[in-house]
């Protein structure tokens, strides 16, 4: 869980209170996230009377994607690097770094779905030659579930690839090809008749509303020269007042009792700095030129089409 404190006496600045300091819990979200990993495999087993072992496969599958993206995080060094776990929608990596990349973006993402699409791709074509019904149904989970998240839809990994290379710090195509992904999400639900699925694209608008609020609150920070692009401990005192005074104001009804200009810590004050954090943007070092896209590109048509026409083949060759 986090929680906040004071900054200590030697950052304050004159006149200002210090911004709350951003304390971490480094231990708990391990025990959380485990709870949360039964809580998952509970509900599949309750909700769709799915048989125990291709619950433990599909959780397999999960977490091996997921500390894919991990243990990239943690080869690049980011911090605060945390696993936690959706129950009935799945899971996701969180870290932070002072600055980061292309180029390191691209490998933590792809770090998830590769591994489990190279598995897959192993088992099923071993399976080919040595039938196993466990095994294949073991070898389709890892290829299906993780070709699938390499759908060029955010928030899936396939999305997030497209969006570091090309989406990033432009608002107005972010906002298009958002709109766009939550529609193929609401379509792809229609689709599979899922209800749980539907859960993505509505919580998707509401993240859409609060990016085009963040936004408006950044260009009036940049007619103010007043820097966002920067991480929350470099941020000033004095810069964390003022955005926190922009998104009382921009979301009063959230922060309802909050009054702007009054610098004191409210009960809210967590929320707030996690806000705060939501409208600040981390410096992107841009070191994929148009060759070095171009070669992540065919790396994600790879393991996205590639590979699956590959193993389509060599299953109706082996039929035949």
């Amino acid at each position: 869980m986090e929680n906040f404190e004071p900054e200590e006496q030697q950052y304050q600045q004159p006149g200002i209170l210090p911004k709350p300091l951003l304390v971490v819990d480094k231990q708990n979200w391990i025990r959380k996230s485990l709870i949360r990993l039964d809580i998952y495999g509970f509900l599949f087993y309750v909700i769709f009377d799915l048989e125990v072992i291709y619950i433990a496969a599909v959780l397999l599958v999960l977490l091996i994607h997921e500390f894919g993206h991990f243990f990239a995080m943690k080869a690049f060094n980011y911090t605060n690097v945390k696993l936690f776990v959706l129950p009935l929608l799945g899971a996701y990596v969180t870290g932070k770094k002072s600055t980061i990349s292309q180029r390191q973006m691209s490998v933590v993402i792809l770090a998830g779905p590769v591994p489990g699409i190279l598995i897959g791709f192993a088992l099923l074509m071993y399976n080919l030659y040595h039938p196993n019904a466990r095994l294949e149904m073991l070898g389709n989970i890892f290829f299906v579930l993780n070709i699938f998240n390499l759908l060029p839809f955010i928030p899936l990994d396939g999305g997030r690839l497209l969006e570091a290379l090309f989406v990033n710090h432009n608002h107005i195509i972010r906002v298009v090809f958002t709109i766009i992904s939550i529609i193929c999400i609401l379509l792809l639900a229609i689709v599979l008749k899922s209800i749980f699925f539907v859960i993505i694209p509505v919580s998707m608008v509401f993240d859409l509303i609060m990016e085009i609020k963040n936004h408006k609150i950044r260009e009036y920070l940049k007619q103010e020269n007043i820097n966002y692009i920067s991480d929350y401990h470099d941020l000033s005192d004095r810069n964390y007042w003022i955005i926190r005074d922009c998104i009382v104001l921009s979301f009063n009804k959230r922060y309802a009792g909050i009054p702007a200009g009054v610098h004191q810590y409210a009960p809210l004050e967590g929320g707030l700095i996690q806000h705060v954090i939501s409208v600040l943007k981390v410096p992107i070092i841009k070191d994929l030129k148009a060759f070095g896209k171009l070669l992540v590109l065919l790396l994600y048509a790879l393991f996205f089409m590639a590979i699956p026409i590959i193993y389509l083949l060599a299953k109706h060759t082996t039929l035949i």
